[in-house]
């Protein structure tokens, strides 16, 4: 086989190699136009560059007087009033004039004097003294014309709607989704004596990461099955992601399977749960195959820590800070352990309760980490998100979560 099983690696190592994998392959999909509601969690194919200044005038963003704030009170008020939709008008030395908010105002002004600051009185103007720039939005302030904004590649979100219209952007080229097959290995799976808790929660994340899932039922432990499936799969799909088989059991088929049919870039992970991750490349087929552990929440770690960036191109983790309620050891070094934990707040502390301690209402372990069986208990599921760590947690002290929310 093209990998030596006896070597883990560290998972900053292999999202290198996943993102490289993911560049290659968005650049050979296919593309479609999408309107500008529909871009949440699409990538980009194309650069957005700025055609225009926005904004391109100066625009008041109070309602009062638009003059010179370096001239001198009194000002003459020119009588006329600029709104939003009007041209703006020209002002003279020594002139103000009427503004609303989000009007534009006269080349000469480079200010707005509140209404409420204002006294008129015999059309003269006197006030508050302001400087340049008060209560304008200036132009060019926001975009300059030829300004890079989004490279292609780029996921973007609904939030990206507001500057891309601003642009007089109504539509995006986008690359197509991709297409997965999700695919169940394991005898007392496909023979229905053990429920497939995998396949459903692994589809769901693909959608959730913004692109396509098919289910495409279970095979059992037997090699030749397994091969057929994966080199199906990989002909119709543009990802293949399979549950089980991974480890180095004698009914583990999927990793030689996929070496086989291609190239495996990397088996087993220095994460636990989750370690005997396989990620593999079948350049004959346009495809890429992840192969994830059987335990469920093995699953779910490594598919969110590992899997998620080849959909996302995201790496970061964005974390929330807490102060863990319970001591937790951990195991052999050269790991790092993603810890479950439910979050509460109490007194406006941010507090951690490590999910599957022996204080914890899901009662795993006594004080020492135990991934293997976590990693099948299906109630660690309603923990809030995940520590990584490589080393111990000490009761009392701060630590990182991420929750579940920003990496489904």
């Amino acid at each position: 086989m093209g990998t030596d099983h006896e070597d883990l690696v560290w998972r900053e190592t292999v999202l290198g190699q996943v993102l490289s994998a993911r560049r290659e392959f968005v650049s050979t999909v296919g593309t479609e136009t999408v309107s500008l509601g529909s871009i949440s969690g699409r990538v980009l194919a194309e650069s957005i560059v700025a055609e225009r200044d926005v904004p391109e005038h100066d625009f008041a963003t109070m309602d009062g007087f638009a003059f010179d704030a370096t001239d001198s009170y009194p000002l003459t008020v020119v009588d006329e009033e600029v709104f939003p939709e009007d041209e703006p008008p020209s002002i003279g030395s020594g002139e103000a004039i009427r503004v609303a908010t989000g009007a534009p105002i006269p080349e000469a002004a480079n200010a707005v004097l509140k209404r409420e600051e204002a006294a008129v009185e015999d059309g003269l103007l006197r006030g508050t003294d302001i400087t340049p720039g008060t209560y304008t939005y200036e132009r060019g302030s926001n975009v300059s014309e030829g300004d890079v904004l989004f490279d292609s590649g780029e996921r973007v979100s609904a939030k990206d709607a507001i500057l891309l219209g601003d642009l007089d952007r109504t539509s995006l080229e986008v690359a197509d989704r991709f297409s997965t097959g999700v695919l169940a290995t394991g005898t007392e799976i496909h023979e229905g004596r053990s429920r497939d808790l995998d396949s459903p929660m692994l589809a769901g994340l693909v959608r959730s990461w913004g692109h396509e899932a098919t289910y495409e039922g279970t095979v059992p432990d037997e090699y030749d099955r397994i091969e057929s499936a994966i080199d199906r799969l990989a002909t119709d799909y543009d990802v293949v992601v399979t549950t089980g088989g991974t480890s180095v059991g004698h009914k583990d088929h999927v990793v030689r399977a996929i070496d086989e049919l291609g190239s495996v870039l990397f088996h087993r992970v220095r994460i636990r749960p989750g370690k005997p991750i396989a990620f593999a490349r079948l350049p004959d087929h346009d495809a890429v195959v992840f192969a994830i552990p059987g335990k469920p929440i093995g699953a779910h770690t490594v598919a969110t820590l590992v899997m998620r960036p080849f959909f996302t191109g995201e790496t970061a983790l964005p974390t929330v800070p807490a102060t863990v309620e319970r001591a937790v050891s951990l195991g052999p070094d050269g790991f790092e352990y993603a810890i479950p934990v439910t979050i509460s707040n109490e007194d406006g502390v941010r507090r951690a309760m490590p999910l599957g301690h022996r204080d914890s209402p899901l009662r795993v372990y006594d004080d020492r980490f135990d991934p293997s069986v976590l990693s099948s208990s299906t109630r660690a599921t309603r923990a809030d998100g995940l520590v990584v760590t490589r080393t111990p947690l000490e009761a009392g002290t701060d630590v990182e979560v991420v929750p579940y929310s920003v990496i489904e």
